[in-house]
């Protein structure tokens, strides 16, 4: 370990940094780490797989752009970025008005949840595996998001907050995924999170009035970590082209688009008064997020969702209705929350599937799979 790594933005190792956020662990917070606890369907969850057969995989297909990527995570661009500098702003959290500063904290959190799934995912490969491509990519990554993860738990101590990411490693429950669920489902996220990021950064950039917070200042450099994460993937699901071009395959990379930007729909929309901060509309983000990410992912998807079918967004707000009924029925209890939460989970299942039956627009996948941060 290098000794003079006092904060996980200077580490190099993701053993280093979670080693430096274990020290920490004494600032941790019950409410924040039950809330990154907490499983639900909008929630971020910890994952694991056949770690075996992802440590089979020959890169030799993608051989040159692998070695160009892992040369450029190896550089490490944003070592020492992610700590607090002068152009951290004060913070007031005391005079934050109370629903924008729940709503902030619960996006913190879960973000923070989300980017130390991924690392506690990665950093098992790498623990497990013997393939060294394989295993140098996931320590790399590891890495990134370990930092990510003890980013945001910096700025969540400012409120008097930190989620305990060690309990969390050893306590909350792990879903299994395929090796190719994985793919597709962290390809994705990590797609997403570069679109999601570089939108608000770059309105913020525009409109720096709503920047309310300055963790926003760091957005840019982080959704290119996220980027190169999402490279790494595709370079993965290339190596296999029955992954992206089986019928069967073809369908579950449809399941898995309807399932992340309806998600994201519906969780963004429960935070009104983090969205009215920003000076952004929640429809108008989610289009712009669903817009970028359905470009990016035509690298190695040969299909994209038609978010401009009418159905679309008809049936977006009719799951957005149907997880209010949800909530309305688990705060109201007894049979009568019961049905009512059944009666909401039906109406969801229906919007569900009349999203996924949108006819998709398909494309043809270019030969290169290779991307560059362009929004």
């Amino acid at each position: 370990m290098n000794m003079h790594a006092k904060h996980s933005a200077d580490a190099t190792t993701v053993e280093e940094g979670l080693a430096i956020q274990e020290e920490q662990a004494k600032f941790d917070d019950d409410f924040a780490t039950e809330t990154a606890m907490s499983n639900t369907l909008l929630t971020p969850r910890f994952y694991t797989t056949d770690f075996d057969e992802l440590d089979a995989i020959d890169v030799t297909s993608v051989r040159k752009d692998w070695d160009a990527l892992i040369a450029q995570m190896e550089s490490d661009p944003n070592k020492g970025h992610f700590k607090k500098n002068e152009d951290w702003d004060h913070v007031d959290w005391d005079g934050m008005e109370p629903q924008l500063k729940a709503e902030f904290i619960d996006f913190l959190i879960s973000s923070c949840t989300a980017e130390f799934s991924g690392c506690v995912l990665y950093k098992e490969m790498k623990r497990r595996g013997s393939n060294k491509d394989i295993t140098q990519l996931f320590q790399l990554m590891a890495r990134d998001e370990a930092r990510h993860a003890g980013f945001i738990n910096d700025a969540l101590r400012e409120a008097g907050l930190r989620v305990n990411l060690g309990f969390l490693t050893q306590s909350k429950k792990y879903t299994y995924f395929r090796p190719k669920f994985i793919y597709y489902a962290t390809y994705l996220s990590e797609k997403i999170g570069y679109a999601r990021y570089i939108t608000i950064f770059r309105h913020l950039e525009a409109n720096p009035e709503h920047r309310f917070h300055p963790i926003f200042k760091w957005f840019e450099e982080w959704c290119n970590d996220e980027f190169s994460h999402g490279e790494a993937f595709a370079l993965l699901m290339k190596t296999d082209p029955k992954l992206t071009e089986s019928f069967a395959n073809k369908l579950w990379i449809k399941f898995f688009l309807t399932a992340v930007y309806s998600t994201m729909y519906v969780r963004d929309h429960q935070r009104p008064a983090f969205h009215a901060a920003l000076g952004v509309d929640p429809d108008w983000y989610a289009h712009e997020v669903f817009t970028k990410t359905s470009v990016l992912t035509g690298q190695i998807f040969p299909l994209m969702l038609d978010i401009e079918n009418p159905r679309w967004q008809r049936n977006l707000e009719r799951m957005q209705r149907a997880n209010v009924q949800i909530a309305q029925g688990k705060k109201a209890g007894g049979f009568g929350g019961f049905v009512k939460r059944m009666i909401g989970s039906a109406r969801a299942g229906a919007a569900f599937v009349s999203l996924y039956t949108i006819p998709a627009i398909k494309h043809d996948v270019p030969d290169s799979t290779v991307l560059r941060p362009a929004y």
